[in-house]
Formats: C-alpha cells, sequence, structure tokens
C-alpha cells in the first residue's frame, strides 16, 4: 500500500515537473514599446488655450507566444509643482482603431514571426495641454519645462497579467516649435 502511494506521489510529481519543462520551452508573450523609432511630436489641435500633440509608438511581440494588449493610457508627469502653467490630461489608442469614448480595445499581437504585420500594433498617445491662469496657450508654452509622460499597459497572454511602461521625454523647445512660439528665458 506505501509503495503504491509512493508511486502515485512520483508520477505526480514528474508530471508537474514535465508539464514546468514543457512551458518553460514554449515560452512567453513580450510586449515591447519601440520609443526610439516613435514619430516625432505632431499637432493634433490647437486653440487659443489649448494644444493637442501625439506620437505613434510601435508596438511588437518578441515574445515565443500571442499576447494581448488588454489596457492602455498615457500619463503625463508635470505637476503643478514643476510648473502650474498647464493643466495635462493623457490618451492612449490603436492607431488602426481610435475611439471617442476614451475605452482601449484590447489587441491581439501574434507571437515574433507569425505573421508579417501580425506581430505589432500601432498606439498614438495623445497629451492636451491646458493653459491656465488667463494665459493663453503660446504663453503657458513659453515658460514651460521639459517634461516626461508614461504609457502604461497591460499585457496578457501566457503569463499572468501585468503592467508594464515605457518614459516618454518632452522637450519644451520642441512643443514650442510645433505651437508656433518660442522659449522665454527665465
Amino acid at each position: 500500500m506505501e509503495t503504491v502511494l509512493l508511486c502515485i506521489i512520483a508520477v505526480v510529481a514528474l508530471s508537474v515537473i514535465l508539464v514546468k519543462v514543457y512551458f518553460c520551452q514554449m515560452g512567453v508573450e513580450n510586449i515591447i514599446a519601440k520609443v526610439d523609432s516613435r514619430s516625432a511630436f505632431e499637432v493634433d489641435e490647437q486653440t487659443e488655450d489649448s494644444l493637442t500633440f501625439s506620437t505613434n509608438i510601435e508596438f511588437v511581440n518578441e515574445g515565443k507566444q500571442c499576447g494581448v494588449l488588454m489596457d492602455c493610457f498615457v500619463r503625463p508627469q508635470l505637476p503643478y509643482e514643476q510648473y502650474d502653467g498647464v493643466e495635462t490630461r493623457g490618451h492612449g489608442e490603436l492607431l488602426s482603431a481610435p475611439r471617442e469614448d476614451d475605452y482601449f480595445e484590447a489587441y491581439i499581437i501574434q507571437r515574433k514571426g507569425y505573421g508579417k504585420d501580425l506581430d505589432r500594433a500601432t498606439i498614438k498617445a495623445q497629451i492636451k495641454l491646458i493653459a491656465r491662469h488667463g494665459m493663453t496657450i503660446k504663453e503657458a508654452i513659453s515658460k514651460m519645462p521639459d517634461f516626461n509622460f508614461l504609457i502604461i499597459w497591460l499585457e496578457a497572454g501566457r503569463m499572468e497579467a501585468h503592467y508594464r511602461q515605457v518614459r516618454i521625454g518632452v522637450s519644451a523647445a520642441e512643443i514650442a516649435k510645433i505651437a508656433g512660439t518660442e522659449l522665454v528665458e527665465a
């Protein structure tokens, strides 16, 4: 009886080990944001008191299994303690499926080498600057410092769902240029 029980435990343990080795060999998803090859910032909309600009970032799956981009959002990092002349808002969406309701539609990115165009997605990262304290947007931008924004995405696949992020720098000089103004010396 004891020998049978030990044999059953050994078979179960060996099965668990074999399954783990199999999954290690099969690999997991690995969705990467190609920040170095992002597009230049461009103006989407400009009014007297606001500027909306964006950049496109390609996401690729360099893993061995397909992955799902479950959610993606843009978080500007320009708090009022650093500069209170503008309010910032961020928005992220699939370039191929823009939405007006601020909802991010999940997207499957196939594994590396699975198909020509199936292993990538392009995200449009949009930042809106809104002038404060009675300034026009050009006045507010002329005094603005450099800042960053995060692109944060929820990735799922063979691994448990997890968040990843990248940081993108925004040069005040570049934003002033696309807004049609110049920076002033402080």
